[in-house]
């Protein structure tokens, strides 16, 4: 690993001992439901739904079976309600299906489920199944590892290849938390703190807005 990567991790660890996923779950399938319904949604909501709808549903099978009005109804304030509660009932009737009412714990089967792509599959992933299978990039990690001159590629899927390359797998899931943590805090998409930056040396002469 570089000696800016080491940099990039070692800081970060140092500002946020404690980071974590924000999303409240107690299994795999809460984890995956509350993923799928953080699209286009802050966690901060998703966490004020997913505790009642956790207690009504509570297996793959509760979720594949709900009436659709009725479980639309249930996530309706994350937005994108109708796609959403498509995608997880359909995810959940294919893990009933074909995978024994668990969720599995594999990329090339997780990203089958519909509303399940790499990002999804990789938090549930690291964080239920303790596997670094690839690198969570959202829209945080994406915007930070640009500005940081840690990856320069156009999609999710580039930015995650390099940060795979620069980074020790045992690290992935870690730091995944720790960029978004920093995306929140200091490093925002508009007004980013750059005078408070403990990472602006770190920025190269990458020419992005912010940093």
């Amino acid at each position: 690993m570089s000696a800016k990567a080491d940099t990039v991790l070692n800081t970060l660890r140092s500002l946020y001992p404690d980071a974590a996923c924000s999303l409240m779950y107690r299994n795999p399938l809460e984890l995956l439901i509350a993923t799928i319904l953080s699209a286009q949604c802050t966690d901060i909501q998703v966490n004020k739904v997913t505790p009642a709808l956790f207690a009504k549903y509570r297996s793959a099978e509760d979720f594949a079976s709900a009436p659709i009005k009725e479980f639309e109804s249930a996530i309706r304030t994350t937005g994108f309600f109708h796609n959403k509660a498509k995608n997880i009932q359909g995810a959940c009737q294919m893990i009933m299906q074909h995978f024994g009412g668990s969720v599995p714990d594999s990329m090339d089967a997780l990203v089958l489920l519909p509303g399940v792509g790499r990002k999804t599959a990789n938090v549930v992933l690291s964080n239920a199944f303790g596997i670094n299978a690839g690198f969570v990039v959202d829209t945080h990690v994406f915007r930070i590892s640009r500005r940081l001159a840690l990856a320069k590629g156009s999609t999710p899927e580039k930015v995650e290849q390099e940060l795979c390359r620069t980074f020790r797998q045992s690290d992935w899931g870690d730091l995944s938390h720790l960029l978004i943590q920093f995306g929140r805090s200091i490093c925002t998409a508009r007004n980013p703190k750059c005078g408070e930056c403990p990472l602006k040396s770190c920025a190269g002469r990458l020419k992005s807005r912010g940093h």
